[in-house]
């Protein structure tokens, strides 16, 4: 069985590919826990739920992430992993202890960057200018 998840994150897109196996998590083709402390962290949060419920992990994930930021890329793949986790379990409960952690482990942050407006070099803030 073989299962294909995506997740974003600002401009980065995780696909995550789930299948038989012992736990290993690969994200671009390297092992997850060679990642920052924080990243790692934040990767292995919804491995440690589902093995709080199912005991032990039977799945090896691999994780492709394109485009955005180091930190981006990390929650994207958060998102992939997470939903992905749910399809190969099928469990109800394991989805309800996710969105009970925290909603954003199955909800991508739809937040996108404010466009520049017309006439300007910023989103925001405008030019002050004096007329004298």
């Amino acid at each position: 069985m073989r299962i294909i998840k995506s997740g974003k994150r600002k401009r980065a897109v995780a696909k995550a590919i789930l299948k038989e196996g012992s736990g290993k998590v690969m994200i671009n083709k390297k092992p997850f826990e060679k990642l920052h402390l924080f990243d790692k962290l934040k990767i292995a949060e919804p491995l440690e739920l589902a093995k709080s419920v199912l005991n032990t992990l039977t799945f090896d994930a691999e994780i492709s992430v394109r485009g955005g930021g180091e930190k981006s890329q990390v929650e994207a793949a958060r998102v992939a992993l997470s939903r992905a986790i749910i399809a190969f379990t099928g469990s109800k409960e394991l989805n309800e202890l996710f969105v009970a952690y925290d909603r954003n482990l199955l909800v991508a942050d739809v937040r996108r960057k404010e466009a520049y407006k017309p006439g300007d070099s910023k989103a925001r803030k405008k030019r002050q200018s004096s007329k004298r």
